[in-house]
């Protein structure tokens, strides 16, 4: 007996593109910010991908900018339609725009979004909407600084690592995350698998 062929399945009962949906929110909130006349920069896995990493998103999309810009932006998001919320954390607010979260960071790898971070911030493609991303040593600097032992992800970052090893200044890294024991476990698994040279030596 043939196998009659599988119905087909409609286009309403599909999942969702989380993926799709997660670029679209960030070309979105990225023009909003543009428009505000604010600096800013894309960062978090968005930003990976934006720099040439495969994605692999998380559940949302995270933008840093300057605590004192935050008047003038969250209102004009908020007009936009973004519903804008203050979390428990004081150096972030949230938003949610179609289902999908948005971040807006104050503080990145422990100190305050400034003027010289989104300045060194590079404009990038995102789903062919430029925007400025921050720079891959900064990313990885971000990414290595929130390392802990409730989360401690090497899978996630070594794509990472792997693709943007050239353009990231692993020098200023070891120095600033040394005395870090998760960061620093890091560092020397990717010393260890010849992605970075080795590191300088300290007594």
């Amino acid at each position: 007996m043939r196998n009659s062929p599988a119905a087909a399945v409609p286009a309403s009962d599909l999942p969702p593109d989380h993926t799709q949906a997660i670029l679209e929110t960030t070309k979105r909130v990225a023009a909003l910010l543009k428009a505000s006349g604010k600096p800013f920069a894309l960062a978090g896995s968005v930003a990976a991908f934006a720099h040439g990493v495969p994605a692999r998103f998380q559940h949302d999309t995270d933008f840093c900018i300057r605590r004192a810009d935050a008047e003038t932006i969250l209102p004009a998001l908020e007009a936009a339609g973004i519903e804008m919320r203050e979390p428990p954390e004081d150096w972030l607010v949230k938003g949610r725009d179609d289902g999908e979260e948005i971040d807006l960071i104050f503080e990145l790898a422990r100190r305050p979004v400034d003027t010289d971070l989104l300045a060194r911030a590079e404009v990038r493609s995102v789903d062919s909407v430029y925007m400025p991303v921050l720079a891959p040593t900064d990313l990885m600097n971000s990414r290595l600084a929130a390392l802990t032992e409730h989360y401690c992800d090497f899978g996630d970052l070594l794509p990472m690592a792997r693709v943007l090893r050239e353009r990231i200044d692993w020098a200023r890294l070891d120095r600033a995350h040394r005395g870090s024991p998760l960061p620093d476990a890091f560092l020397y698994l990717l010393e260890r698998l010849d992605v970075i040279g080795p590191r300088e030596q300290t007594p």
